[in-house]
C-alpha cells in the first residue's frame, strides 16, 4: 500500500492586499488541512514508536491530519518553481519575521506581514504546516492531530517527568508545563503515587514536597454574582492534567513532577507529515482525491527551522525521512538554525515534544542532546558508538547549518563541528557551518530598547536577519547549479579560536561590576533506561553515567569581549558594546546561572573620562567613532565586506546603514 494525502483548502484569499512583489507579481493565501493515511507496516514508516498500536481505517491505514498554510504566486509561471518550507516553532510561523523582517503573525494576510518582501520577490512558494503532535489550537498556530494508542483497546501507561521554572509566583501549571500544549493525563489523582520536588540548581538534591501539600487540580477563575461588591473569585477543581500548589510555585526554584501517565500519542508521525506533504507538492500533479496540486511544477524544495525546529530538521535527516515512500528525495537543501548539537525526542512514548533541549539551568536532564551530534561521522568516546547525522548519500540534502554564540554556551554548539572530545572535525562536502558571532539565539529583527528581564545584563541586540537572506540565496545557487557557498566560518581549536571555558575566562576583559557566566551548559552521559532505543524512557529522572560527559568548547574573544571568529554581523564589526551569547540570572531567579538562550549587551563607556573613572579596559565610544556619522560609516563598511564575502546581500547595506543612524537607537544606550 502507498501513503495517501488529500489537501483540503478551506480559505483562498489575496495576500498582502494584492500587493505585487516585483517579477513574481501578487500572491495568494491558502489555508487548510493535509489529510494523511499511511501504511503502518510499510518500510517508509518503520521505526515510528507505537504506530502498530494506532487505530486503522477500513483500508488498514493510520489516519492523521495537519494544518497547512501556503503563500504562492497568483500566477505560478511567475514564481521560481521552488518551495520554501517553514517547519514552524511550537506551531508558530517564524520565517517571515527573520527572512522578511516582517511583523510576526500566525495568520499572515496584510502588507506588514510581508515585511521587505524578500521571499516573495524571489518567487518562492511559501509553505508552513504542523508537525508537532502535542499542541492545542489557539493563537492561530498550526496543529497536528495524530492517534492516541492503546494496548488492544486498553490504556497504555508510563512514567512522565516535567519541569516548571516560574518567573513569578504561580499556583497552577498544566502537566505539560505550557498552556499551549496537551498534557498526558495522570492515571491517579492520588498524590502519594507521584512525586513533586524542587531544587535551586539542576544538580542539587531534590527536595520533596509532601503529597498532602499539593494536588492534581486546576484553578478556575471567574467572577461572583453581579452587583454591588462583586469580586473576582477562583475555584479549585480536581484535574488529571494540572498540578496545583496552594502556597505557590516560587521564582528561583526548579520544580519537577514525576507521575504515571496514560494515553500516549504517535508523536513520531510528525516527520511523516512533513515528508509526505512536501513530496506531494514537489512531485505529484494531484492528491488522493484527484484535486490538482496548487503549486504547479516545482523543481527544488528547501526547508528552514530555528531552535526546536532546527533540531527537528536534523532528526528528520538522521532518521531517513528525506526520501519519500516512493524513493524520491524530498528536500534539496535544509537550513537548520540555532539547533545546537541536538536532535528531537518526539519519537518516544510520552515524549514532551514542546520541551526545550537541555541548558545549564533549564531542562538540563532532557533527552534531546544525544549522539550523534555532528553531520560528519565520528565515534562517541564514552560509548564506542560510531554514527553521523548524514549517512545516506543518495537522499541526504545540502546543509547550511547556522548558529549563534548562544548555542556554544547553552546548546553544546561546538559538538556540531568537533568530535566528542572537542577536537576539530571536518564536515562532509555537502555541509557548511557558520557561527554568527556575538549574537543570541532569538535575534529579533524588530527589537526595541534594551531590557534586562530576569537577567543581570541587558539583552543582546545584535541584528542578524540580513544573514538569513544571503544564506538562502547561497543555498539556491548551490542546489541549482553547483555554485559552492562560502566556506564554513566557525571557531576552531586548531587556531585557538575555540577554547575551554577556563581559557575563555582568562581572556575576557575585566569589566567592573559585570557578572560572568560560570561556564557553558555541560552534557553528561545520561541513562534513561534499557529500552531508550525502543522509544521507552523508563528512568525519570535519568541516571548520570558520566558527569564529565562530552567536551563543550566556547568561542575565543577579542579585546572587547566579542567573539573573534565566525561571521561578524555589521554591529559586531563596528561595536558599541560587548555582545555575548550568555546572560546570567538575577538574584531571586536562579542567581548566577545562565538564562535560557539569552545573550548580553554590556555597553562601552561613552567617553574617555567615563572609561578612566570606571577603569574599563575597553575603548570608549568616542575613541572609536568621533561622530554618529562615523559610526554609520563603520557599519556600512562592515556590511560591504560581508557582501564581498558572499555573506550578505547588496540590498541590505543601506538597511544596515539606516538602522545605525543616531548611534543605532533604540537598540543601544549610547548617550553621546
Amino acid at each position: 500500500m502507498t501513503n495517501d494525502i488529500t489537501l483540503e483548502i478551506s480559505q483562498r484569499t489575496a495576500f498582502a492586499d494584492g500587493l505585487s512583489f516585483g517579477d513574481s507579481g501578487p500572491y495568494e493565501r491558502l489555508r487548510g488541512r493535509a489529510l494523511h493515511a499511511v501504511d503502518p507496516d510499510a518500510a517508509a514508516q518503520a521505526g515510528i514508536v507505537d504506530l502498530d498500536k494506532a487505530p486503522r481505517n477500513a483500508d488498514g491505514k493510520v489516519e492523521f491530519a495537519s494544518d497547512v498554510l501556503i503563500l504562492k504566486p497568483l500566477d505560478p509561471a511567475r514564481g521560481n518553481r521552488r518551495i520554501f518550507y517553514d517547519w514552524g516553532n511550537r506551531g508558530n510561523l517564524r520565517a517571515l519575521q527573520f527572512f522578511n523582517d516582517a511583523t510576526g503573525s500566525n495568520d499572515p494576510r496584510r502588507p506588514e506581514h510581508a515585511g521587505n518582501g524578500y521571499l516573495f520577490r524571489r518567487g518562492y512558494s511559501f509553505v508552513w504546516s504542523a508537525w508537532e503532535a502535542d499542541l492545542l489550537p489557539g493563537n492561530d498556530r498550526v496543529v497536528l492531530d495524530v492517534p492516541t494508542v492503546t494496548d488492544n483497546g486498553g490504556p497504555i501507561t508510563g512514567v512522565v517527568r516535567q519541569e516548571f521554572i516560574p518567573e513569578s509566583l504561580t499556583f497552577c501549571y498544566p502537566l505539560s508545563g505550557r498552556a499551549s500544549t496537551r498534557s498526558y493525563p495522570t492515571v491517579s489523582l492520588d498524590t502519594t503515587k507521584a512525586r513533586l520536588t524542587k531544587r535551586r540548581y539542576p544538580n542539587d538534591p531534590r527536595i520533596e514536597i509532601a503529597p498532602e501539600r499539593w494536588q492534581f487540580a486546576q484553578v478556575l477563575a471567574g467572577f461572583g454574582v453581579a452587583g454591588e461588591g462583586a469580586a473576582a473569585e477562583i475555584g479549585i477543581a480536581p484535574s488529571d492534567t494540572h498540578v496545583y500548589l496552594p502556597n505557590g510555585f516560587e521564582p528561583g526554584w526548579i520544580y519537577e513532577i514525576v507521575y504515571q501517565a496514560r494515553d500516549p500519542i504517535v508523536g513520531g508521525l510528525g516527520h511523516t507529515t512533513v515528508r509526505d506533504l512536501i513530496a506531494f507538492l514537489k512531485h505529484e500533479d494531484s492528491d488522493a482525491a484527484g484535486v490538482a496540486n496548487p503549486l504547479g511544477p516545482i523543481e527544488k524544495a528547501y526547508g528552514w527551522g530555528r531552535s526546536q525546529t532546527g533540531r527537528s530538521i536534523r532528526d528528520f535527516v538522521y532518521n531517513g525521512f528525506n526520501v519519500d515512500a516512493k524513493g524520491r528525495k524530498v528536500f534539496d537543501g535544509l537550513l537548520p538554525h540555532v539547533s545546537g548539537a541536538g536532535l528531537m525526542w518526539m519519537n518516544h512514548r510520552f515524549a514532551s515534544i514542546v520541551s526545550p533541549a537541555g541548558q545549564q539551568y533549564e531542562d538540563h536532564f532532557n533527552i534531546a542532546d544525544r549522539f550523534p551530534f555532528s553531520y560528519a561521522e565520528t565515534t562517541d568516546h564514552l560509548t564506542g558508538k560510531t554514527d553521523a547525522i548524514l549517512k545516506r548519500p543518495e537522499s541526504d540534502p545540502l546543509i547550511l547549518h547556522t548558529q549563534t554564540a548562544s548555542e556554544y554556551w547553552q546548546r553544546k554548539g561546538s559538538l556540531v563541528h568537533t568530535d566528542t572530545q572537542g577536537n576539530d572535525l571536518a564536515q562532509p562536502e555537502g555541509v557548511r557551518v557558520y557561527m554568527w558571532s556575538s549574537s543570541q539565539h532569538f535575534a529579533d529583527p524588530m527589537i526595541g530598547a534594551p531590557r534586562k528581564g530576569v537577567c543581570q545584563h541587558f539583552v543582546n541586540p545584535v541584528q542578524t536577519s540580513m544573514l538569513f537572506r544571503a544564506m538562502l540565496d547561497a543555498m539556491d545557487r548551490w542546489a541549482s547549479d553547483g555554485t559552492s557557498p562560502p566556506d564554513s566560518r566557525i571557531p576552531k581549536r586548531s587556531d585557538g579560536t575555540l577554547q575551554s571555558y577556563d581559557d575563555w575566562k582568562a581572556n575576557f576583559p575585566s569589566i567592573a561590576g559585570v557578572a560572568l557566566t560560570t561556564g557553558p551548559a555541560s552534557l553528561p552521559l545520561f541513562d534513561f533506561g534499557p529500552d531508550v532505543e525502543k522509544g521507552l524512557l523508563t528512568k525519570q529522572p535519568p541516571d548520570v553515567v558520566d558527569a564529565d560527559g562530552y567536551a563543550i568548547m566556547v568561542p575565543a574573544v577579542d579585546e572587547d569581549g566579542n567573539d573573534s571568529a565566525g561571521v561578524r554581523a555589521p554591529m559586531v564589526q563596528a561595536p558599541l558594546g560587548t555582545y555575548t551569547g550568555w546572560n546570567v540570572r538575577a538574584p531571586g531567579f536562579g542567581t548566577g546561572a545562565n538564562h535560557e538562550f539569552t545573550g548580553s549587551y554590556i555597553p562601552f563607556p561613552d567617553t574617555v573620562e567615563e572609561r578612566s573613572f570606571t577603569n574599563d579596559p575597553r575603548r570608549a565610544v568616542q575613541e572609536r567613532y568621533a561622530t554618529p556619522e562615523d559610526y554609520v560609516a563603520a557599519v556600512r563598511a562592515a556590511a560591504e565586506r560581508l557582501v564581498a564575502e558572499g555573506l550578505m546581500l547588496e540590498e541590505d547595506v543601506e538597511r544596515c546603514a539606516e538602522q545605525a543612524r543616531n548611534w543605532g537607537r533604540p537598540r543601544h544606550l549610547t548617550r553621546l
